[in-house]
């Protein structure tokens, strides 16, 4: 091994806390290590928000290290508090069990899981099957309540009511450590930031139990400069499938984020040296465009491959320099009847998710926040037929300056 990971890490600017860092950083200087990350299957797809962790284990599994990607069958079931004001919805087993498959898919994307060079299991094997009693016994008698209520995830459910069902979070995730430490000799566990506690129960608990060195690392929470988190859009989460969120929706995301951010998402989302990081970083004003395209190319490559990403920069291109190349923009289609009766301008902008409500479109509409074709319209009850398409056989609707959407006939 050649450089040190954690100090590509730190460069980078994925840590945010260790819970020995001379030890880690050694560590993984001297040896090959087994970690892990965990991945609660609340959704059918993984989403810009995982894909910081998902750039950490690239890291770490190219500098020899080997991860394993725990899917959270048997965690979902109960279902993190950490960041929640309420409780989660309860999912049945066979959608938890559908979305751990979809996610399996998708890592096999970025990590190689062959020959050993990686793991993927899934806690429902061990978690479903526990005996209550048993488990008490053997994990919960080393779990203080007083200082379980101190930690941040249960301390802002608590003016709520924190149930006692999540209460039992923090003892499964630190029993899935144990379980991997046992299986696959896992020394470290890594994880957003809003994990830490989560994390040290497990450190702590393989420490105490199998009188064994664990360690945790946690990683900077991808957030606006109003500390939002990152990877949400008027239409909801920016996903890493391509079926949710097409690739030129999703490098739109990246090239239209705040000029403050383009440095730290260009350390932690690309591949590309620090050195160019820097000096793309260092772009002021207009100049800064040119880093935002760069950072959306690179992490459209990355996740949906160089094709895709090409398209997806031809395509913002040819829209904003008036050259007009409309294949991969988001599309809603109706039918040839529907068209005929005529559809109404709110009942359009609703459907293609341009507004979050009708009362939301008609305001958007009348502030004359939308162009059709290149013409602003501010008649919220008008209506478009065929009539209405323009010379390319389609109507092309511009809300605000960046977001396109086209409307044509279903083929």
């Amino acid at each position: 091994m050649s450089t040190n990971v954690y100090d590509i890490l730190l460069e980078r600017g994925f840590i945010e806390q260790a819970t020995h860092e001379e030890e880690i950083r050694e560590l993984l200087g001297k040896e090959k290590v087994t970690f892990y990350i965990g991945f609660d299957a609340t959704a059918d797809s993984l989403t810009a928000g995982h894909f910081l962790t998902v750039m950490a284990m690239m890291h770490m599994q190219k500098a020899g290290h080997r991860p394993i990607a725990l899917l959270g069958g048997g965690t979902t079931m109960i279902g993190d508090p950490t960041g929640k004001s309420d409780m989660r919805t309860i999912m049945t087993k066979e959608t938890i069990q559908h979305n751990a498959d979809c996610f399996h898919r998708q890592l096999s994307r970025f990590i190689d899981f062959s020959d050993d060079n990686a793991i993927i299991v899934n806690n429902a094997d061990w978690l479903l099957s526990l005996n209550y009693v048993e488990f008490l016994r053997e994990v919960g008698v080393h779990f203080s309540v007083n200082k379980m209520l101190t930690a941040e995830c249960y301390k802002q459910r608590m003016e709520k009511g924190l149930t006692f069902f999540e209460f039992n979070y923090m003892l499964m995730q630190s029993y899935d450590f144990l379980k991997l430490n046992q299986m696959y000799d896992c020394s470290l566990q890594l994880g957003g930031n809003d994990q830490w506690s989560n994390i040290l129960g497990g450190v702590d608990l393989i420490r105490r139990k199998e009188g064994k060195p664990a360690f945790g690392l946690t990683f900077k929470l991808l957030t606006t400069s109003e500390g939002i988190k990152m990877g949400k859009t008027q239409k909801g989460a920016v996903w890493l499938n391509p079926e949710k969120t097409s690739p030129y929706e999703f490098y739109q995301y990246w090239r239209n984020i705040e000029d403050v951010k383009v440095e730290e998402c260009l350390g932690l989302l690309t591949f590309l040296p620090m050195d160019e990081v820097r000096r793309l970083g260092a772009l002021q004003d207009a100049e800064i465009n040119h880093a935002k395209e760069v950072l959306a190319f690179e992490i459209t490559k990355i996740v949906h491959g160089e094709e895709e990403a090409q398209k997806a920069q031809e395509a913002a291109r040819s829209l904003f320099g008036g050259n007009r190349k409309t294949e991969d923009l988001p599309t809603t289609t109706y039918t040839e009847a529907e068209f005929a009766a005529g559809i109404d301008f709110i009942t359009m902008l609703v459907d293609a998710k341009l507004a979050s409500s009708r009362s939301d479109a008609r305001r958007t509409i009348t502030q004359g926040g939308v162009s059709v074709n290149d013409v602003k319209c501010v008649e919220f009850d008008r209506k478009f037929t065929k009539a209405d398409f323009n010379s390319d056989g389609f109507i092309l609707v511009k809300k605000g300056k960046k977001a396109y959407h086209l409307f044509k006939i279903e083929e």
